[in-house]
């Protein structure tokens, strides 16, 4: 495998994988250029022998997001990294912070490419199974099996005018008052159960305070997930007819207290479009983070087919 761009040194722990246990490398930070960013990604290699490398991907989520759930696969060589425009991967290009998922997914292929390893396994998770899915369309022999974990695809729901108007909302709030009230409206729409009604779009925003957040607008405007990525991602039209197509195993996730959720909705819709049943995880759209053993376990029974 190779790795260009290298820096740090490995270091290793021993964790327990419920029959004994494995070492644990630390994880190798790695540097890779792209058109308009510098892409930081890190590898644990754990050898991994028989299995593909296991790429997990949020978006706007780093990798630093994925260390508990990364931790779990002592067995494997696991990739994360930071999405363009999003902690350690800035863009060069004078942008704003975000992209689309075609943009991701091209930066997927170059870092899957980068690893020089065959096909990657990849768990995504939001918007990096949406970026996830959109590689898949375009490069269908870059991914041996995805999980694509609650992509919030709102294209594929029957509120989806509701669901991008709230989206396209939250981005104008962002623009105009800050931090803040977008975010409590953000939180406000992916929590609410069952589909977005159509009054919801132009309701007064909540009270950031509510839900812990500064009500002052500090003037900052470099937010990946509340600029470009609120709309692009939300609305993203998936290639279903090249999906179909692609020999990659293709799987979509649901955790057990967000299946009626934006994301939860959204993972059940595009799961029939694709003839699948969804898989069922455990905790929320968060449930890596929360409990990442038993998320872990259920990752790996759908990695071992």
């Amino acid at each position: 495998m190779r790795f260009p761009a290298c820096a740090g040194r490995y270091g290793q722990k021993t964790i327990s994988l419920g029959k004994g246990s494995a070492t644990m490398s630390e994880p190798k930070t790695h540097t890779l250029e792209a058109p308009g960013a510098v892409l930081h990604y890190d590898v644990r290699d754990n050898g991994g022998a028989g299995h593909r490398v296991l790429l997990l991907i949020g978006a706007p989520m780093g990798a630093s997001g994925f260390a508990a759930l990364a931790e779990q696969f002592a067995d494997r060589t696991v990739v994360t990294y930071d999405p363009r425009g999003t902690e350690r991967s800035q863009r060069t290009d004078g942008e704003p912070p975000g992209s689309v998922p075609d943009e991701h997914a091209e930066d997927l292929r170059r870092l899957i490419q980068a690893l020089d390893d065959g096909p990657a396994d990849v768990f995504g998770s939001s918007g990096g199974a949406v970026n996830a899915l959109a590689l898949v369309a375009r490069h269908p022999r870059l991914i041996g099996t995805l999980m694509a974990h609650e992509p919030p695809a709102a294209q594929e729901l029957p509120d989806r005018e509701a669901v991008l108007a709230a989206c396209a909302e939250i981005r104008e709030t962002y623009q105009r008052s800050g931090f803040g009230p977008a975010m409590a409206t953000f939180i406000a729409l992916v929590s609410h159960a069952g589909p977005i009604p159509p009054g919801f779009p132009g309701q007064p925003a909540p009270d950031p305070a509510a839900f812990g957040l500064p009500a002052q607008d500090d003037g900052s405007r470099d937010d990946p997930l509340l600029g470009l990525h609120m709309t692009a991602c939300a609305g993203c039209q998936l290639d279903f007819h090249a999906l179909r197509a692609a020999p990659t195993r293709i799987l979509l996730g649901v955790g057990t207290q967000s299946g009626q959720m934006l994301a939860g909705r959204a993972a059940v819709a595009v799961a029939e479009r694709l003839g699948t049943t969804p898989v069922t995880f455990p905790g929320g759209h968060d449930g890596f983070l929360s409990d990442p053993g038993a998320f872990a376990a259920v990752l790996r029974t759908v990695l071992d087919g």
